[in-house]
């Protein structure tokens, strides 16, 4: 924590939101202006608990730097294109995917009914999201989500979702 980095490997749930979003806002108090670095090494995970990362690095008041180490899967590439405009990399064998929301549930046709029209306006969400911080049409991304969508570093960065491929170490900022 003293290097002001975070350290997103493994799956997103809700244990691991709690504590990004407690070490973020931990940063954040300690020097609001000084960048914060999130690597992440992610297959994704649970929509909700992303959404809550992504909102508390926009809420807080410190630049989170993103950094793809190995993988940013679904809801992990989500938070590598949610960092700060200018400052999200990706190490040149990385591997980023993104695709629609996905879930299951189950119950009464009216319960299945409101289950499917939440993940219709996430899905909306995410897309118009991707599309805001990419800099590309909201139907470019809904047709790339539709399925799986892997990509490599430099596809990433031809896609936006990524603003450089670093190469050594030297090349973060402190």
């Amino acid at each position: 924590m003293r290097e002001r980095i975070i350290f997103l490997n493994g799956e997103v749930n809700d244990a691991v939101s709690a504590l990004v979003c407690a070490q973020l806002l931990f940063l954040e108090a300690e020097n609001p202006k000084k960048p914060i670095h999130l690597y992440i090494n992610s297959p994704g995970g649970v929509v909700t608990s992303g959404l809550a990362m992504y909102d508390t690095m926009h809420y807080i008041r410190a630049p989170v730097h993103t950094l793809c180490m190995g993988t940013a899967r679904s809801m992990g590439s989500f938070l590598l294109m949610a960092g700060e405009p200018g400052e999200r990399s990706a190490l040149p064998n990385a591997s980023i995917h993104i695709h629609q929301p996905l879930g299951g549930f189950q119950g009464q046709a009216s319960d299945m009914l409101i289950h499917a029209e939440e993940m219709r306006l996430t899905k909306h969400r995410m897309t118009r999201l991707y599309s805001e911080h990419c800099k590309h049409s909201y139907e470019k991304f809904e047709a790339a989500m539709d399925r799986d969508f892997f990509m490599t570093a430099e596809q990433a960065l031809e896609w936006g979702l990524i603003d450089r491929i670093l190469g050594v170490r030297e090349d973060v900022a402190a």
